[in-house]
């Protein structure tokens, strides 16, 4: 810590924080829904961000010499007292640590060495960032950036990302490209692409399980189905065969603006293959048997859109931000069961800020959305729902998981919001008293530890719950 604040001390610091308490009188773990798919305002928890930037050899404005730096991002989700988290600095990450030199061989671009990143930008009431590549890579990237122009392109390994502890070396390259035209209008494309070598002896490399059924799997039920053939022959279940696997990613983006009220508009996609599993495990009469499952997993794509537009329709007194977003999740192995990978999501989230004074700012915020499984019944409406299947038949073994594919939500969140710094929807530090509603045709559609049981002995109850409501008084800075 003491050389951490001496680096600080001596380095360029800046970063970003949230930090909220938000009573909460039904049960819930203060947050208004689920997830951002409903906007990230009253969904999201307490974060910090401190991002270091140390010159080693300081850029001459309008020259061509050589300069270097070094960059370290710290950053986690836990404040003490404000979550269950507690503070614990466990939770901390050093998320980003590279160093960059630039007009080395070539003017006009910047080396980088360590992790690596490159996006299109933000969609900024879902705090999300559809169009980014490279960013669970580590390796070398370059950038060549003009006014006009900017290109990409960087390699190395993303294994560490995409397996945690179950590490094999996952081999990543990926490159953007984006034209700016007069400053008002933004055109960027790119792609990234992996590939897991085959690895024989290591358990960790992709393998397949012979003879697998994918509906034995998601039971978990493989073991069990291979002894039922099989009887005694546990030591005897087939050896998994080593093999290769790859995925992909391609992403897109369109920027216009300045034309009139309209301050900008970002338009951003993603469509990706998802890398696949590497194994599950099952434990039938004390044994513990993994059941490898790379090509029960390698059909999995994801497409992502999201559009968000600025406007300015009273300059210094009424700004609106109106964003929407479209995903479609597929699994071409699973025809069976309810799961994320299988589903289709919408929503819409429109900010209104008025500026009572260039301070006091009045923000209202709304959003619906809606989610479709395409599997059969994913969501549980109604307290009772563990009792029903398709067709309102009650089935023990069934693979649904409640009464309804679709899970429809509204939130509506208002309330002061104190600017220092002036008007502006994204102007920073804020510090906000929100009060926020939901309404979602799912029961208890938040976070929370209600006990769900409808055994006779259940000493809790259950009470069906559409309505969830929070009081928020909380801060946003970046610096």
């Amino acid at each position: 810590m003491i050389l951490l604040a001496s680096a600080a001390l001596a380095a360029d610091v800046g970063g970003y924080l949230r930090v909220m308490t938000r009573p909460d009188f039904e049960g819930g773990d203060g947050r208004l829904g689920y997830w951002n798919l409903y906007g990230r305002l009253l969904n999201e928890g307490p974060y910090a961000a401190l991002e270091l930037r140390q010159s080693v050899l300081d850029p001459v404005p309008g020259s061509t010499q050589p300069w270097t730096d070094l960059h370290a991002k710290i950053e986690g989700g836990t404040v003490q007292n404000a979550d269950s988290g507690g503070g614990s600095l466990a939770y901390l990450r050093l998320s980003q640590l590279y160093v960059q030199a630039g007009n080395v061989g070539l003017r006009d671009t910047t080396w980088r060495l360590g992790t690596l990143e490159s996006n299109f930008g933000d969609l900024g009431l879902y705090d999300m960032r559809p169009a980014q590549v490279l960013f669970d890579t580590v390796g070398a990237q370059a950038r060549y950036q003009t006014r006009a122009l900017e290109l990409t392109a960087g390699a190395g390994d993303a294994g560490f990302n995409l397996k945690g502890s179950e590490y094999n070396t996952v081999l990543s390259a990926g490159a953007t490209a984006r034209v700016n035209i007069a400053g008002k209008l933004e055109l960027g494309v790119g792609g990234q692409g992996y590939y897991e070598p085959e690895v024989v002896g290591n358990r960790y490399a992709p393998h397949d399980t012979p003879g697998v059924s994918y509906e034995d799997y998601l039971r978990g039920e493989v073991v069990q189905a291979y002894l039922d053939e099989n009887p005694g022959q546990l030591a005897d279940f087939p050896s998994p065969a080593a093999t290769d696997a790859s995925s992909w990613k391609m992403v897109g983006y369109l920027g216009f603006g300045k034309l009139g009220p309209l301050r900008w508009n970002s338009l951003y996609a993603s469509y990706a293959q998802l890398h696949p599993d590497n194994f599950t495990s099952e434990t039938v009469d004390g044994e513990t048997v993994d059941i490898y499952i790379t090509s029960l997993t390698d059909e999995r794509t994801a497409l992502l859109v999201g559009d968000e537009m600025q406007w300015q329709l009273v300059p210094g007194r009424y700004d609106v931000v109106l964003a929407g977003l479209y995903g479609v999740h597929q699994d071409g192995d699973n025809d069976l069961a309810p799961s994320d990978h299988d589903r289709t999501y919408m929503s819409a989230v429109l900010r209104n800020q008025v500026y009572l004074s260039p301070v006091v700012h009045l923000l209202v915020e709304g959003s619906v959305a809606q989610e479709v499984s395409h599997n059969g019944n994913a969501y549980r409406n109604h307290v009772d729902s563990l009792f029903e299947n398709t067709g309102g038949k009650a089935d023990s073994e069934g693979l649904e998981y409640g009464d309804s594919d679709t899970r429809f939500t509204w939130q509506a969140k208002g309330g002061v919001v104190l600017n220092p710094l002036g008007p502006g929807i994204y102007t920073r530090p804020s510090l906000r008293l929100l009060y926020g509603l939901q309404y979602s045709t799912q029961n208890n559609a938040f976070g929370n530890s209600f006990v769900e049981s409808l055994d006779e002995y259940n000493d809790f109850g259950n009470v069906e719950r559409h309505y969830h409501s929070v009081l928020a008084l909380e801060t946003e800075a970046w610096f």
